[in-house]
C-alpha cells in the first residue's frame, strides 16, 4: 500500500473516532505524546490526548447516533521519509473545523503527532 493511502486510511479513521465518540479509537490514531490546540470561538483550546479523547467520548449521543452530517474532506497530504502533514476539513459538533495533521510514523505505523485546528464561525 502506498504511503498516501495509508496516510488517507489514518485520517478516515480520525474522523470515524470523532463520529462514533470513540476514545479508543482516538488514542490508536495520535500518538501517546499527542497535543491538540486551536482556536475555538476566539479562545485558545489546548489538550494533552487524553483530555482529547475524553472530551470525544463525552459527545453523547455521538454524532454517528444523532444522524450528525457527515463531511471530511483531504485537502492535502505532504510527506518526507518518516515525517507527513495533513490538511483537511470536517463537520463536527455542527461546526467546520480546518486542521492541520503532523504526522509521524512510529514502528512502520502512521501517526497524529500534533493536530491544529480552526472553526469557521
Amino acid at each position: 500500500m502506498s504511503e498516501e493511502r495509508e496516510i488517507e486510511q489514518l485520517v478516515q479513521r480520525y474522523y470515524e473516532s470523532l463520529y462514533e465518540s470513540d476514545a479508543e479509537k482516538v488514542r490508536s490514531v495520535f500518538h501517546e505524546k499527542a497535543m491538540i490546540a486551536g482556536y475555538l470561538h476566539g479562545e485558545l483550546v489546548q489538550m494533552s490526548l487524553e483530555e482529547f479523547a475524553g472530551f470525544v467520548a463525552a459527545q453523547q449521543p455521538s454524532p454517528q447516533e444523532s444522524g450528525a452530517k457527515q463531511h471530511l474532506e483531504i485537502e492535502s497530504v505532504e510527506y518526507a521519509g518518516e515525517t507527513g502533514c495533513v490538511m483537511l476539513s470536517e463537520e463536527y459538533l455542527g461546526m467546520t473545523f480546518f486542521d492541520t495533521l503532523s504526522l509521524l510514523r512510529v514502528d512502520g505505523e502512521w501517526k497524529v503527532y500534533n493536530k491544529l485546528f480552526h472553526v469557521e464561525d
